[in-house]
């Protein structure tokens, strides 16, 4: 999205640690802007002003203005930024400078809202499976967000990208068949009493009664000749 912000940027001849450190103390950092067919300009801008652009509406999405002193004035996105692994201030930021007149590929975050029904009276869950997706558009074109309500939907029921309204202009690249939220019901399997019962005994086996061994016959008795 376009926003009415112009940052004044400083050229900067040198790099390296030194460098930064220097920056750092009157309060600038490091940054680069590139692209659009022209060399890479290095020059130092304020971070708070930066960061004020990041948590704005559109944050990373923004298009604004850079100023050099002596120099360009050109529009830019945010390509890249890297912070401090403790303090988590940023430290470098990558500025791409942008064509107005060319499409951009860009990710647009969804936002959800509304209670649904599915959840309220059927006592479902809700499931949001995407949370941004892909699009390509002019630069005037492009959206901070995408807001999709949630309310009327009921167990077995989406929303998918295809559903999002998207104006004329802008091309969805991600799937249209892809969900975006559905409401999903809680599937309680309980095994009957019985055989739960009957799973917990240990096997009993049965025994028959032993069968006693045939007696030994009695030898004949020995018949003598008279």
């Amino acid at each position: 999205m376009r926003i009415d912000i112009v940052v004044p940027a400083q050229p900067r001849a040198s790099r390296g640690k030194n460098e930064a450190r220097r920056l750092s103390v009157a309060g600038q950092i490091p940054a680069v802007i590139y692209g659009a067919f022209k060399d890479p300009a290095p020059v130092a801008v304020n971070p708070k002003e930066i960061t004020r652009i990041i948590r704005g509406k559109s944050g990373h999405n923004s298009i604004f203005d850079v100023q050099i002193e002596g120099g360009e004035r050109t529009p830019v996105i945010l390509a890249d930024e890297q912070y401090d692994p403790v303090k988590g201030s940023l430290l470098h930021v990558d500025l791409r400078r942008i064509d107005l007149t060319r499409k951009l590929r860009v990710s647009i975050p969804i936002h959800v809202t509304g209670d649904a029904k599915g959840v309220k009276q059927q006592g479902g869950v809700l499931d949001v499976v995407t949370r941004s997706i892909e699009i390509e558009c002019i630069p005037e074109d492009i959206p901070d967000e995408y807001e999709v309500s949630v309310t009327e939907l009921m167990i077995g029921n989406a929303i998918r990208v295809s559903d999002l309204p998207v104006k004329s202009g802008v091309r969805v690249l991600t799937a249209g068949d892809a969900v975006v939220a559905h409401v999903v019901g809680i599937k309680e399997e309980a095994a009957p009493a019985d055989a739960a019962a009957k799973a917990a005994e240990p096997e009993v086996v049965k025994k028959g009664k032993k069968e006693e061994p045939a007696a030994a016959a009695a030898p004949a008795p020995d018949k003598k000749k008279k």
